[in-house]
């Protein structure tokens, strides 16, 4: 299996005094659907905002597709997130203003696609996550499910290599979760994207490919 996600060495700390990530290593194949377990403060949130490359990590490197990102070169790591990666936020992070249809669309904007290409993609993406109906509702209009399920649609609207899920059902209540998370291995199996999903509830783990466990930093499964 093709590796697209590698972690070598990689060490986070603050101030010199706290450790958040201590020699941690992994691989993830390509397509896998995989969860990142471990109790709060273990230090899951941080190795994700490393991967997806919105934090730095102290030392070590961290492969992406192959390619080693540049923690120092502002527009490879704005590229890497238009490109390569898509988030889903366990806020959901929807913008208040905007229908869902246009914060599907929103990050075309920086990419410069055209109108109605912008406009036909997150159609055709809100349809793929049984949205269509609510194209032009608003964040305020929708249930928790559904507003999660627009994430999930704004976070492929790019046709990213990668998704990074952070707690991405931990406001939902259990029918809902198992629905949103159904969805995401559906997606998963019918596009081949790879899926990192942050969770502490280890029912959730069971239900993916393998898991990946931190403690106190490290990484011990």
């Amino acid at each position: 299996m093709e590796t697209i996600i590698e972690a070598m060495h990689l060490n986070k700390a603050y101030n010199d005094q706290v450790t958040a990530l201590l020699d941690v290593n992994f691989a993830i194949g390509k397509g896998e659907f995989v969860a990142l377990l471990g109790r709060s403060g273990s230090g899951k949130s941080t190795l994700l905002n490393i991967l997806g490359g919105l934090d730095a990590p102290t030392s070590g490197e961290i492969r992406i597709d192959g390619k080693c990102i540049d923690f120092s070169d502002r527009k490879a790591l704005i590229a890497l997130r238009r490109g390569s990666i898509g988030f889903i936020f366990q806020s959901f992070n929807l913008i208040p203003a905007l229908t869902a249809q246009e914060n599907v669309e929103y990050p075309l904007l920086f990419n410069y696609h055209e109108k109605a290409a912008r406009r036909e993609r997150a159609a055709d993406l809100l349809a793929t996550v049984g949205l269509a109906d609510r194209a032009h509702h608003y964040p305020r209009e929708m249930s928790g499910g559904e507003q999660q399920r627009v994430a999930i649609a704004r976070a492929l609207v790019g046709d990213p290599l990668i998704v990074l899920a952070d707690e991405p059902t931990g406001n939902l209540d259990s029918r809902t979760r198992d629905e949103i998370f159904d969805l995401m291995r559906r997606v998963n199996r019918e596009r081949e994207t790879t899926f990192l999903i942050v969770t502490h509830e280890r029912e959730l783990g069971k239900r993916t490919d393998r898991t990946i466990e931190l403690l106190d930093g490290s990484v011990v499964s």
